[in-house]
Parts: structure tokens; sequence; C-alpha cells
């Protein structure tokens, strides 16, 4: 235990600490101001620093989806969005234990961060196939349920179940994935918090993963260019 502690905080740049202190910092002040939950403010800052330490490549990115896809699972059943109700404790929690599995196998020796590689084109034409008609399936589901935003909620949750998968796998795609998700999301999010959700937290908290997916494209993208230059 005390060998993967020392392993988890090593490495780490000092615009990569910043960032992930910086975003506990915002959302619990915001969190604090508008009155958010314990629930909210807990499930936004675990869930920002899993985004942040996948971005890393660190086992402890799966302790802390833990607790988040829990805890939002909850939070997202009050605001009647089912899809991503089941996508949390269905499916987000039994990955966790999965996810740290795979990458504990797949770790670095000398940067102590998982192993990251990006896929053919073939795979990522199947990848967009599968998703299209799990977004369609799905959808039709959730409007039968009569959940808010049921398409939204459906293209959000189909492209998780697909992207947590290529997160899993190490994949670079996983970042256009998240970037998709996260734009969806927040738009759903906003409009709940309009209707007089107070989950400020939760809104803020898929804001940073937006910024967190567009910052951890460009990161995996540069450090898989240069792996591939030292091997060519």
């Amino acid at each position: 235990m005390k060998h993967l502690i020392i392993e988890e905080l090593s490495g780490w740049k000092r615009w990569e600490v910043v960032w992930l202190v910086a975003e506990c910092v915002v959302i619990l002040a915001l969190s604090i101001y508008w009155g958010d939950t314990v629930m909210g403010t807990i499930s936004a800052i675990t869930g920002v620093a899993c985004v942040v330490c996948t971005g890393k490549g660190k086992l402890s990115a799966y302790l802390f989806g833990l607790i988040n896809a829990s805890l939002y699972g909850w939070i997202a059943f009050h605001a009647k969005y089912y899809g991503e109700v089941m996508l949390n404790w269905l499916y987000y929690v039994p990955m966790q234990f999965y996810g740290f599995y795979v990458w504990k196998k797949n770790m670095n020796p000398e940067t102590h961060e998982v192993r990251k590689r990006k896929m053919t084109w073939k795979g990522r034409f199947l990848l967009t196939v599968v998703m299209v008609l799990i977004t369609w399936l799905y959808g039709l589901v959730l409007k039968r349920m009569g959940g808010e935003l049921p398409y939204m909620d459906a293209l959000s949750t189909g492209i998780s179940v697909v992207a947590i998968i290529i997160s899993i796998k190490m994949y670079l795609e996983q970042w256009i994935l998240w970037i998709i998700v996260d734009t969806v999301t927040v738009i759903m999010w906003a409009m709940a918090f309009a209707k007089g959700n107070s989950n400020i937290a939760t809104l803020i908290m898929w804001s940073v993963y937006l910024a967190n997916g567009v910052i951890m494209y460009l990161k995996w993208a540069k450090e898989i260019k240069m792996e591939n230059a030292k091997t060519s």
C-alpha cells in the first residue's frame, strides 16, 4: 500500500497539481456560496479528481471514480435523469474495479503512469456506428420511461458506455468521446439548474470535465507522439 501511494504521488508536473487544486477549490467555494448539498459537493470534487488522475494515467482515478459514480447516481435519480442513474450505478461502479485491474497490469515502471495508445481508423469507424445505435435505441427506452430530455440523456449515456471501455483500454480517443459527453451533459444540467435544481456543483463539475477533456486530449496526443518517436 505504501509503495502504491508513493507511485501515485510521483511524476506530477507543477501545472497538473495547480490545475487539480484550482478545480477543487473553485467547486468547493461556489458550492458553499450557492448552498449546494454535501453529497453534491463531494461528488463534484471526487469527479474532478477522477478525470484529472485519469488524464495523468494514475490508478487512483478508479478510487475517486467509485466514490463519484456512487454519489452522482443518487443526484441524477432525483433530477429524473434515469439514463445517468443506470449508467453510474449499473455500469460505472463495477467498471471501476475492472479498470483498476487492467491499468495495474499496464503501468509504465519508469513514469508510474499507464501506457497510452491510439486507435486505427477502422476502429474509429466501428466506434461511431456503435455509438449511433446505442443512442437511438436507448433514447426510445428513456422516452417511454418519461425521463427528462431522453435523447440527450441517451447520447450522454451511450457515448459514456463506450468511452469508459476505451479509457480502460488506454486509447487516446476516449478524450474525444468525453468532450462530446461533457458538452451534452453541461447543457442538461444547465437546463436543470434553470428550472430550479440546486446542484450547482454538478453543473460546475461537468464544465470542468469539458475543459479537462480538451487539455488531456492534447496531453495524451503529445505523449503518444513522443513515445512513438522513441521506438521508431
